[in-house]
């Protein structure tokens, strides 16, 4: 696997998983051009926490391309801190290690979004951030970790760290409560 240009190691195929699929039954058209793009330097990447953008120009054409990468859960960074105490240097053994004990190391995605006209979550520009990371993780496998949020929740004291939701479900209210507290709050007279 090592003649790969991208994901040759097993933290970058992981991206490159996000891009080629092991369920995918038929080439996709796209990713030749994708790959072209991460492979010509055609991706400027800036990585903020778990958020990718990229400035993606090709030809006469400009796109802005934004990822968000979902936390790694408690459970999982937990298990990566027992079969991996030492994070310093990543190996695909260690990376072995994680999968075969059931903890997968591989970026789940919270969002993705493109300025492109063609308006899919698997345009030319998403499937080339992924080489690109693909390429950034294949040199620096810590990065891999790193933008799943690992480093900073392993560092918290807390292992009861809940995510903040971004909304209330209107699911979990309860009207009776809810007009009940609302009616006590409002001043009489």
């Amino acid at each position: 696997m090592a003649d790969n240009e991208f994901g040759y190691t097993a933290w970058g195929m992981d991206w490159v998983r996000l891009a080629e699929p092991l369920r995918q039954t038929r080439p996709d058209p796209l990713l030749p051009r994708a790959r072209s793009i991460a492979r010509n330097n055609g991706v400027q990447t800036t990585i903020e926490g778990r958020v990718i953008r990229a400035a993606i120009h090709r030809g006469g054409q400009a796109s802005v391309t934004h990822l968000e990468v979902a936390p790694l859960p408690r459970p999982a960074i937990t298990a990566i801190a027992e079969i991996i105490p030492d994070t310093t240097v990543l190996t695909d053994d260690m990376h072995r290690a994680l999968v075969v004990a059931g903890t997968s190391p591989a970026p789940n995605l919270a969002g993705t979004d493109c300025s492109c006209t063609a308006r899919t979550p698997r345009c030319v520009h998403v499937l080339a951030v992924y080489y690109d990371m693909a390429r950034r993780i294949d040199e620096d496998p810590r990065s891999a970790l790193d933008i799943q949020g690992y480093f900073q929740a392993a560092q918290d004291d807390s292992l009861a760290r809940a995510e903040i939701p971004r909304w209330t479900p209107i699911n979990i209210l309860d009207p009776a409560v809810y007009f009940e507290a609302a009616a006590a709050a409002v001043p009489k007279g």
